[in-house]
């Protein structure tokens, strides 16, 4: 019978627990520094071992992540409770609020297509004034 692992490559466990969709990208992650332990960025080959607490930076926050178990063999997303507990601070979550609150408020004038919703809005903005199309301004009465 196997003994249970008690170390595991990062780039193998970031890839089982689905944080990443392949393993290629969660190597790439490691090597740009997006990844981290204790505040210090690590290579893909790094071992970790239950209780490590792994930071994932995706712009615009940092996602802290748990090891509560190891495992090198890809899951289920029902399973990765077990594996993983989410401990990203408050603070962080909330400047995730805030980015998803403003969309593209910030999108500067030109840059890009207009979305559907700004299609709408502006639709329905030339409907709200419809109305003075009934009116003739010119006429002396």
């Amino acid at each position: 019978m196997k003994e249970p692992k008690t170390e595991v490559r990062i780039d193998k466990w970031l890839w089982a627990v689905r944080l990443f969709k392949t393993r290629s990208i969660a190597i790439d992650a490691c090597k740009k520094g997006r990844i981290s332990i204790k505040g210090m960025t690590i290579k893909p080959s790094r071992m970790i071992k239950v209780g490590d607490v792994i930071d994932v930076k995706r712009p615009p926050i940092t996602y802290s992540f748990e090891v509560l178990n190891l495992t090198e063999n890809r899951m289920g997303a029902k399973l990765v409770p077990e594996f993983m507990k989410d401990v990203t601070s408050p603070s962080q979550l909330e400047i995730l609020e805030l980015s998803k609150v403003s969309g593209f408020v910030d999108r500067a004038r030109g840059t890009g297509r207009p979305t559907k919703k700004d299609r709408r809005d502006l639709q329905q903005f030339s409907e709200d004034f419809s109305f003075f199309d009934d009116w003739d301004l010119d006429e002396d009465e």
